[in-house]
């Protein structure tokens, strides 16, 4: 793992490509296992509720899922753009 700057990132650039690396903050390590928690018990219930729990579970899911991006989105380390290695 990399030493964290105090730049307030909780996520590190990806060298190549678009996005969020991999956390480097405990912050970003609790948010990754929070969203997978979430969508863990999103198959539970999707499996447990069978006529409605899909439908719920997939609304719930993309929410999730926004939530997710757009908080990673704002803690990465340099924002989200493309990158082609080291020349960036």
């Amino acid at each position: 793992m990399t030493e964290p700057n105090n730049d307030g990132a909780w996520f590190a650039a990806k060298r190549f490509g678009y996005g969020a690396g991999l956390p480097i903050t405990w912050q970003g390590w609790a948010l990754t296992g929070g969203y997978i928690a979430v969508v863990f018990g999103l198959a539970m219930l999707a499996v447990l509720l069978a006529k409605t729990g899909p439908a719920i579970a997939l609304v719930l899911f993309i929410l999730g899922t926004s939530v997710f991006v757009a908080i990673s989105r704002h803690f990465t380390r340099g924002g989200w753009k493309w990158r082609w290695g080291s020349t960036d």
